[in-house]
């Protein structure tokens, strides 16, 4: 087999590049003439702006500009758009306040941007910062996403009367309750999605020009098109050819990085301003304070049963904090997004969840790995365990009585999605057996005899992968006989250099080694959907595939005109195309002269997503003096469908898991109940996963081609952070003899459950 050729484990190409210090982020950038920003960002959660002095700040060393927005009212400068719609219960729309570039009444979270300061160092502008007189009148703040609903708390945006955004419901809410009535029982929990922050290892810098004509934005995203069109009719009101967003390599994405952030436009528009390039770099902190979170929910739950441990139906209610402000999908995150997968793998209809989003004065959150899907599957995952007790059933019992059945697929599910390939049963199989689920007991008393307590769970999950169903791509063959592919998707990490030349070398032969992906320039890639929601492979390698694909038919035309042949008798490989039978050929090169071998096309999809899914099994080892948490083993297996790179799989697989590690035992996000003051604005107060936190992780693939696509392919970069916190919730409370404890299980949270447990 073709060691270069879709499903090989071909190692990352990109990555010599960047482990020799050959890449090339934003930051490294320097442009003649440059000049550096910084911003100004409110200490308080919630206060009035009565005056703002920036006198001693535009007097300060070094400093060439001091702005704020009432500079840019008079410079017209529009709002920052929300890019979804969210239908409400009474039919009422998603309210949404306005987003100014810097906030000049009030301030509504702590890191709120409130003047930018440009000057010729980063150093003089930071310094320059601290000048800056604002007259604040306090007002009391809501960071508590339960109580931001109570009639009592303090309302944000006093023009909407209330914290509401908007109240969302899937529907089916009669069936829902009829399921209730029939009943032999039912369970319930109530649960915390806690808030998590992104952080990626690249902090967020943009480098705004501007050649008097025209705007040039460099920035880390997960695609320029979107960012570009958002700046270019919402900021700035000019014509897309007068804004140009390049981003070179990116360190991580997450989902954070596809937003339309203030910081971005604040360069372009000093830039403008100044006659000069104008650079913005987020510290650590402002990353912490700053950038969208993700989750934030707090929900009661309901599944109802037959007598055979059968789900009838479930109920959910939930509150989901949107910040003060709504990002781009904010509001689509936790009702519309997570809610195409209501049901997950079960046989499930008669389901009704309702969402409530709420301001709070916190920072915005929007998509995070998963972007929804986590939370609902989190939802799912628990009720089941609480229903495996109420029935006496092991957690792999009453799971295995309620999947879809392979027969029931494509199966249409309460959301109205038809998930159209999938064997649950199966791959759950697969998992326990990976797992060595059989000899957990040995595996128990071994711990218990080193005096910690042992328990395992199981989380599986579904997928709405695909975002935006249509992607542009190009392929170009040059007199070299190199292959350029430029693609709308972005990689920032994924491995998208190695996956597409695996794409386009299975298609046309030309050598692995000669094929060069072009991305993130708008100049060249006029069109596309970025990365996000898992959508890469599905779309920007079927795209790759088809235009790769017309290549094919365009050479073998050619050649079949230049060597005099039928095109029968010609076969094509790495050098080009020859006349079966004899040494009669013609190069690649040769045949692009002249620019003839350049295909672009959009691909656009019948269905709106496909549905990788996956059973996730985790074991922990709790110290019960201490109530400190070990995650020691840990076995997965996902469907992606086909999967175009095994090892590049693995890898988002083993990402997403640590995600989910994080979010599960480790990531807490804290706010100061009173003044709103951010108490986790740093790495000495969140803690991410590291090396020593993550056990051998062992994935396994169920390989179930998707049928809607030509390559089929899946998502699959989501995965882990949906299977792996309902496993390690699941296994925890195992070990504990307990029916829930929330998310982030630190040691203090498991050991009063201990102890609660104990004086039961």
């Amino acid at each position: 087999m073709d060691q270069f050729g879709i499903g090989q484990p071909v190692r990352r190409k990109e990555d010599v590049r960047l482990l020799t210090g050959r890449g090339q982020f934003t930051d490294d950038l320097v442009r003649d003439g440059m000049v550096h920003a910084a911003v100004l960002r409110s200490p308080h959660a919630h206060a009035r702006i009565l005056s703002i002095d920036v006198s001693a700040a535009k007097a300060a060393p070094g400093v060439v500009a001091v702005l704020t927005g009432h500079d840019a009212a008079a410079d017209g400068l529009g709002l920052f758009p929300v890019l979804v719609e969210v239908p409400g219960v009474d039919g009422s729309p998603v309210w949404c306040p306005p987003r100014a570039i810097l906030q000049t009444e009030a301030v509504r979270f702590v890191g709120d941007p409130v003047a930018l300061v440009v000057a010729e160092t980063r150093a003089q502008a930071l310094d320059a910062c601290e000048l800056i007189l604002v007259d604040y009148e306090m007002l009391p703040a809501v960071t508590d996403t339960a109580a931001a609903l109570a009639p009592d708390a303090p309302v944000i945006w006093p023009e909407r009367g209330s914290n509401l955004c908007v109240h969302w419901s899937s529907g089916r809410e009669k069936e829902a309750d009829g399921a209730f009535a029939r009943a032999d029982r039912s369970v319930s929990v109530r649960l915390v999605n806690n808030r998590v922050v992104g952080n990626p290892m690249e902090p967020r810098v943009a480098l705004g020009e501007w050649d008097g004509t025209r705007f040039t934005l460099t920035s880390p995203t997960q695609g320029v098109v979107r960012v570009r069109e958002g700046l270019a009719k919402h900021i700035f009101n000019v014509p897309l050819d007068q804004m140009r967003v390049v981003s070179p390599d990116v360190g991580g994405g997450f989902g954070l990085r596809g937003k339309l952030f203030p910081e971005s436009a604040m360069v372009l528009w000093a830039a403008k301003r100044l006659g000069r390039p104008v650079k913005w770099l987020a510290g650590r902190t402002e990353t912490f304070m700053c950038d969208p979170h993700g989750r934030d929910h707090v929900t009661e739950a309901e599944m109802a049963f037959d007598g055979n441990a059968r789900i009838l139906g479930m109920k959910v209610r939930t509150v989901a904090a949107m910040g003060a402000y709504l990002l781009d999908f904010g509001p689509r995150v936790p009702t519309v997004a997570g809610g195409r997968i209501q049901g997950t793998v079960y046989d499930m209809q008669a389901v009704n969840a309702q969402v409530r989003c709420v301001f709070t004065n916190t920072v915005p959150t929007d998509a995070y790995r998963g972007a929804g899907r986590p939370e609902v599957a989190y939802v799912i995952e628990r009720l089941l365990d609480q229903g495996a007790v109420a029935f006496g059933l092991t957690r792999e019992e009453i799971r295995a009585r309620n999947y879809v059945r392979p027969e029931q697929i494509p199966y249409v599910n309460c959301a109205g999605n038809a998930i159209d390939s999938g064997a649950f049963l199966d791959t759950q199989r697969q998992a326990l057996d990976l797992m060595g689920w059989d000899g957990f007991a040995t595996r128990q008393a071994e711990s218990r005899a080193r005096g910690k307590l042992r328990g395992r769970g199981i989380g599986y999950f579904i997928e709405a992968s695909g975002g935006q169903p249509a992607e542009w791509a190009r392929v170009r063959i040059t007199e070299t006989g190199e292959a350029l592919v430029h693609v709308g998707t972005f990689s920032h990490g994924q491995g998208h250099e190695t996956a597409f030349a695996q794409v386009l070398h299975a298609r046309l032969g030309i050598p692995f080694d000669k094929v060069r992906l072009v991305q993130g320039d708008s100049d060249v890639v006029p069109t596309g959907g970025g990365t996000g929601g898992s959508r890469s492979s599905q779309m920007g390698g079927v795209a790759v595939a088809r235009a790769s694909e017309r290549v094919l038919e365009k050479a073998r035309r050619i050649a079949s005109e230049r060597l005099e042949a039928a095109e029968a008798d010609l076969e094509h490989g790495p050098e080009g195309f020859r006349i079966a039978g004899t040494d009669r050929r013609i190069t690649w090169g040769e045949l692009a002269r002249g620019g003839s071998l350049d295909e672009a096309l959009t691909y656009k999809r019948d269905t709106e997503c496909n549905f990788p899914n996956g059973c996730h099994l985790a074991e922990v080892e709790v110290d019960p003096d201490t109530g400190e948490v070990a995650v020691v083993r840990y076995a997965a297996v996902d469907d992606v469908g086909v999967p175009l790179n095994p090892m590049l799989v693995h890898g988002q697989c083993h990402g997403g898991i640590v995600a989910g590690i994080g979010q599960a035992v480790l990531e807490r996000t804290a706010y100061e109940g009173e003044s709103g003051q951010f108490l986790s604005a740093s790495f000495q107060d969140y803690a991410l996963p590291r090396a020593g936190d993550v056990p051998e992780l062992v994935v396994g693939l169920n390989v179930v081609p998707c049928p809607s696509n030509d390559l089929g392919v899946k998502g699959a970069g989501e995965g882990g952070a949906c299977g792996a916190p309902p496993a390690i919730v699941g296994a925890v409370c195992d070990a504990l003899g307990v029916s829930h404890v929330d998310m982030p299980l630190t040691p203090e949270s498991v050991w009063r459950a201990l102890r609660e447990r104990s004086a039961a």
